[in-house]
């Protein structure tokens, strides 16, 4: 089998071999090539299935290397490499001449075949654009959204429809270009009549011959180089030309003249200065988990911010932070970027294959491109409020994603199913600890039905039989309590239950691996719930879930709901437990040796600490001193003496 090798690139060597039907596992799906027959040279592999279907694309400074690293130990793959490789039936390269031509092929590749392997990128939502029809008879600009068309050239995204329509209605009185459809266009055409528009002067009248082409091509070429942020020689012009017209006493000319004047300016008041105004650059925020981030891109031209795009990148694989901004960097500029390439991208991390990637966009560019991470300045303070939206919009594509009813019933399906449960786990509670070497031991409960948090059953655990640091111990009594709690309440006739553990749960889950597994397992069959509680256990790598019977734990998909449902209530459990231990210690850090004296209130302690200058003064106060305060009773007094003095000795 071969493939056709792009322009440029060398002959390409490409190696399949047919799989003979059966289960699909490591040894069986995919062949390990010869080393012989693997070039040591750079190129761009890919896994296909047994349909021939592109799973995955990849790129390599060595292919002899890179593909070796896919055939090692299986326990020792990242977890969607491992799903990956059970996949696929057949591994292909095409070698060529260097890193750069590698990473070009990788992109077009990944452009043909969208391999569902790869990192799944997409836009959190579809933002308009202001596009110019440039190739019409008589161009006209417009707000739109969705997939873009030729002969139209785009400019933003922006943030919001609103603000774009606005700021097009004011640069509508300094350009007067039509806005009307094409059909609008020739009705007014053959009735010779213009528009409402042209008489409120926001359209120059192409429609009935009010203006030349050559005028209002012109025109349409200050609105582009407006749009592109060579705001400076306008409104230079535009000022240059009122001056004139009232020096020559032309006053309702220049009215007009001023008038355009103050809309690009009030135009241009709506961009923010963030930069000098010969920087043209992008600054990438990222935030996210495990299983996405979102990516939030401010585009900012002459100094101004002039657009912006919002991205959430589904982590299909096991990436670190500096292969995640790789990623979103070959993306955003690999599918012909609307504002173009930049002269510098900021970026939170180092990419993975920086300078690469700078010698790629350069390329791309015809001139010098940086890749860099502000470390201090205006710059570094961009970068942060890019960061705080990406913040923000992950926080709201989580509600939106969590609010989905369609996708928390095929969570709790997938749950059923990856877990072989009795029935969907309607009810969940999930069990964490939370403690500092040992002291201020807690453990939490928290609670979701139907996919969604139920804080009114979230429940609070002190430890009082555990001492010293034994997470097992600790967890087997938090469990034990609140099943026997369940157990006590059953007993009860149903109108004296109170309802606070009536219920039992669906999926019983605790924070951990095979060893708490073991904790919850065996106080379920100590209490007799074998078979009424189904527990499971989730590991720190939080792909893996543990279940009773099994040495080897359940890989469930990245992609996957199911694993989304878990993460949530793992974090929330996280939390819930973090939040409680904090107030705890902090309580006890701030205790005063004036707590617990009969008598001396908040009011009363806070007035002796003021009076006395500090709590340690109190303590080196004599007996007379104290009973020398007229507002403080004298067995108060008594009292707060004994009991500063029993604490000093």
């Amino acid at each position: 089998m071969r493939l056709e090798p792009m322009a440029g690139v060398q002959a390409g060597e490409v190696r399949t071999r047919e799989v003979a039907a059966g289960g699909p596992t490591l040894d069986d799906m995919v062949e390990r090539p010869s080393v012989g027959t693997v070039p040591e040279a750079p190129g761009s592999y890919q896994f296909r299935d047994l349909g021939g279907r592109v799973l995955y694309v990849g790129k390599a400074k060595n292919l002899r290397n890179r593909l070796n690293s896919y055939f090692g130990h299986r326990d020792r793959l990242a977890t969607r490499t491992a799903q990956m490789l059970d996949e696929a039936a057949t591994v292909e390269w095409i070698q060529v001449s260097n890193e750069l031509e590698a990473l070009m092929l990788e992109f077009s590749l990944i452009q043909e075949h969208k391999p569902r392997f790869n990192v799944d990128l997409k836009d959190d939502k579809s933002y308009p654009f202001l596009a110019l029809t440039i190739s019409d008879e008589w161009p006209r600009p417009m707000v739109t959204r969705g997939k873009r068309r030729k002969g139209v050239r785009y400019f933003g995204p922006f943030g919001h429809a609103g603000a774009i329509r606005e700021t097009l209605d004011l640069l509508l009185r300094t350009f007067p270009a039509r806005t009307c459809s094409d059909t609008k266009f020739r009705e007014h055409h053959r009735q010779g009549r213009p528009c409402l528009l042209f008489h409120i002067e926001k359209c120059s009248g192409p429609c009935v011959g009010k203006v030349s082409r050559d005028r209002y091509d012109a025109l349409i070429a200050d609105l582009v180089r407006f749009l592109e942020g060579d705001s400076d020689e306008i409104v230079a012009r535009l000022r240059a030309d009122m001056e004139a017209a009232a020096a020559n006493l032309e006053f309702e000319v220049a009215a007009r003249h001023r008038d355009r004047l103050t809309s690009v300016l009030t135009a241009l008041e709506k961009q923010q200065m963030v930069a000098a105004r010969d920087e043209h650059l992008d600054v990438i925020g990222l935030a996210g988990d495990e299983l996405e981030t979102a990516a939030q891109v401010f585009f900012v031209r002459r100094g101004r911010v002039v657009g912006r795009r919002g991205l959430v990148v589904g982590r299909a694989e096991d990436l670190d932070r500096s292969q995640v901004v790789a990623e979103i960097v070959a993306a955003l500029y690999r599918d012909d970027p609307p504002r173009g390439i930049p002269r510098e991208v900021l970026v939170p991390e180092e990419p993975e294959d920086g300078p690469l990637l700078s010698k790629w966009l350069s390329g791309e560019r015809e001139g010098p491109v940086t890749i860099r991470v502000p470390k201090r300045g205006d710059k570094r303070a961009l970068l942060e409020t890019v960061t705080r939206n990406a913040e923000e919009e992950f926080v709201r594509h989580r509600l939106k994603r969590a609010s989905d009813h369609n996708a928390r019933a095929r969570a709790l399906n997938e749950l059923q199913e990856a877990l072989a449960l009795p029935e969907a786990p309607l009810r969940i509670e999930c069990f964490d600890m939370s403690h500092l070497q040992g002291t201020d031991y807690v453990g939490s409960m928290v609670v979701m039905e139907d996919g969604l948090p139920k804080s009114s059953d979230y429940r609070h655990f002190r430890i009082r039989d555990v001492e010293g640091n034994d997470d097992y111990a600790a967890m087997a009594e938090v469990l034990s309590r609140r099943l026997v709690a369940f157990l006590d309440e059953q007993a009860l006739p149903a109108e004296e239950r109170s309802g606070r553990f009536s219920y039992p749960p669906q999926l019983l889950l605790v924070d951990g691996g095979a060893g708490q597994l073991g904790v919850a397992e065996r106080v379920v069959t100590e209490l007799g719930l074998t078979g009424r509680v189904p527990v499971a256990s989730l590991a720190k790598r939080f792909e893996e879930v543990y279940r009773p019977g099994s040495p080897d734990p359940i890989r469930l998909p990245r992609n996957s709901e199911a694993l989304y449902l878990l993460q949530r209530i793992r974090d929330e459990s996280h939390r819930f437990a973090l939040g409680y231990h904090r107030r705890l210690r902090s309580r006890r850090m701030t205790g005063s040796v004036l707590d617990g004296i009969p008598g001396l209130g908040p009011a009363r302690k806070k007035r002796l600490v003021s009076a006395f200058g500090g709590v340690r003064a109190v303590q080196r106060a004599s007996l007379e001193d104290l009973t020398s305060l007229s507002w403080l009773p004298e067995t108060v007094a008594g009292a707060v003496y004994e009991k500063v003095h029993q604490k000093a000795d």
